[in-house]
């Protein structure tokens, strides 16, 4: 696609709503309130845990132990949150198309990364929990305070709405700003090193996902104690969610780099979220071992080593993506 095409569409599509009185982005205006109205519950929380607060979090629980880790995770989780605001002010608002394609791409990236696996892993809990495999009330009494349990219920029902919101405002936005390269299907093989590179990816992808699926059905190889000493279903619930996301960055990657007669949304769409809740989740989880200070509570070798393969896989897998794309961008 050409710059000269780009600012045509652009133009007819500016003439067309000026014509029919209503833009393109009038239909956008109750997903973006949703998005708006879900990042709410989890500012306010966090702007209390910043400001000194304890409400939603008990006594006991390691969020209230010394040190700053916490304290500086909840003020730049707090800013995280806060951009979802402005990308819906991008996506609905019609100077959101002169932002800068590198500028925009990273945020949105890292947002699918992080809610996908909420989106999934969330309600997969709750069901669990519905068919009575979730903890008993002895496990549940044992169990380390952390947060109360409505925190968790208010804080990932709003992630969810923010994940289907931002996609029901990116989806059309993407489709007017970048919609040809992803129109028809995905083409020829790609060359070497990028064939290399997702060759990589798939095969990282599957040991990393064996273990995290060993994981989640009870396996203890590798866990720490602690991990051991909570596992319960939902605990699997969300190993497997890892797991899965770990595959689908593989083989979103080997798909691309193969080429075909597949349609090249659908290889693009598999390959952007597998590459970024790999990616984005498996750094955040390295992130958090980096937190644990008590050593009866230290994540093992093994766990480190899994959680940056998961990081690694994801970013091999949107390297993959990035040369995919540049491709499409010189043949149209």
């Amino acid at each position: 696609m050409t710059t000269r095409a780009v600012n045509t569409d652009e133009t007819a599509g500016t003439a067309a709503a000026q014509s029919t009185g209503a833009g393109p982005w009038a239909g956008r205006r109750i997903p973006g309130a949703a998005a708006l109205a879900a990042t709410v519950p989890y500012l306010c929380l966090k702007g209390a845990w910043v400001a000194g607060s304890r409400i939603g979090i008990p006594d006991g629980s390691v969020l209230l132990g010394p040190g700053m880790f916490f304290k500086v995770a909840n003020a730049v989780t707090l800013v995280m949150d806060a951009a979802v605001i402005v990308l819906v002010l991008v996506f609905t608002r019609p100077w959101g198309r002169r932002v800068p394609s590198w500028l925009l791409n990273l945020p949105v990236f890292l947002a699918t990364g992080l809610l996908v696996p909420i989106v999934v892993a969330f309600p997969g809990q709750l069901l669990v929990r519905a068919v009575g495999l979730g903890p008993d009330a002895a496990a549940q009494a044992a169990k380390e305070p952390f947060l109360d349990p409505w925190v968790f219920n208010v804080v990932y029902g709003g992630f969810i709405v923010q994940a289907m919101a931002l996609a029901a405002l990116f989806v059309p936005y993407a489709r007017e700003r970048w919609g040809g390269l992803w129109q028809g299907v995905q083409g020829e093989r790609l060359p070497s090193p990028t064939g290399v590179v997702a060759g990589a990816a798939a095969a990282l992808a599957a040991v990393v996902a064996a273990v995290e699926f060993t994981w989640a059905f009870g396996g203890t190889a590798g866990l720490s104690a602690s991990q051991i000493a909570q596992f319960n279903p939902e605990t699997g619930v969300v190993f497997a969610t890892y797991g899965m996301c770990t595959l689908v960055a593989g083989a979103g990657a080997a798909n691309l780099a193969r080429g075909g007669a597949r349609p090249a949304r659908w290889a693009l769409a598999v390959a952007w979220t597998g590459a970024a809740a790999a990616a984005s989740w498996g750094l955040w989880l390295l992130i958090s071992c980096a937190g644990t200070v008590d050593p009866a509570k230290a994540v093992t070798t093994e766990m480190v080593l899994t959680y940056a393969g998961q990081m690694i896989t994801g970013l091999l897998a949107a390297a993959v993506l990035v040369r995919f794309l540049a491709s499409r961008r010189r043949t149209a």
